[in-house]
């Protein structure tokens, strides 16, 4: 993620002899041939889900991820046909799962303007959780709560379960075997308290990780770009946090 720097030997620590000697070969010396000469290159980088369950999809997107999309660093896959959450760590294994509330709305894409809406003019179908990969930026709601921004400018983000309205009964919601009642946000992402504090806060104490959320209608290749394990994806900053966006 960072810099690399090379090390450098102290002169004095050589000495003068010494560091003739390790720039000298003898002409007759024959250099041996490196271990990996020969060898068929290393097997990509895969991500460790360990036992959890996880769909074909997740783990095909994590596997990239943890092989170079993710560029070394934390990332977080957000399953929506299975309505779960996998927190990875920056060596690609996985610290944990828990279940998540999402846009009432089956759909992948964004309505346009969504983000400027008032929630009384959300239409119904409008309610989607994007699809993508986005750098996930913390930041604070209109209420004051901090939260995981995912794409500002749609107002979507990850946060602690709402349960500020008992009628929508979302921590029953998120405590079912179904995934069928799973969908009741406006489009963020509600994840258990315990969960939240204990594993997303954490992984953006030191880097932005990459959140990826799979799609539920499009084709997986349609989102992310995993024909190439050298590629990179499509970056998708969100806007700098002004703190205006409606909590959803």
């Amino acid at each position: 993620m960072g810099l690399a720097f090379r090390k450098a030997w102290p002169l004095g620590a050589v000495g003068a002899v010494g560091l003739f000697a390790l720039f000298t070969a003898h002409p007759s010396q024959t250099p041996e041939p490196r271990a990996s000469e020969g060898l068929p290159p290393s097997p990509a980088k895969r991500a460790d889900f360990r036992s959890y369950d996880a769909t074909p999809a997740a783990r095909r997107v994590a596997d990239w991820a943890a092989a170079s999309d993710a560029r070394g660093g934390p990332f977080i896959i957000i399953d929506k046909r299975a309505a779960a959450i996998y927190v990875f760590d920056s060596d690609g294994r996985v610290r944990g799962s828990a279940p998540v509330l999402l846009g009432a709305a089956i759909g992948d894409d964004t309505a346009p303007g969504i983000g400027d809406k008032p929630l009384d003019k959300v239409l119904p179908q409008e309610k989607t959780t994007p699809a993508g990969r986005f750098i996930g930026e913390p930041g604070r709601n209109a209420r004051g709560e901090d939260v995981i921004w995912v794409d500002y400018d749609a107002a979507v983000s990850m946060h602690r379960v709402i349960t500020s309205n008992a009628a929508e009964r979302r921590l029953e919601r998120l405590k079912t075997p179904t995934i069928e009642d799973n969908r009741i946000s406006y489009g963020c992402i509600n994840i258990p308290v315990e969960f939240y504090e204990a594993y997303v806060r954490p992984a953006y104490s030191h880097h932005n990780a990459v959140v990826y959320v799979l799609p539920e209608v499009k084709p997986l290749d349609e989102i992310f770009l995993l024909g190439d394990d050298t590629g990179i994806g499509q970056l998708q900053h969100p806007a700098p946090n002004r703190g205006l966006a409606a909590l959803k």
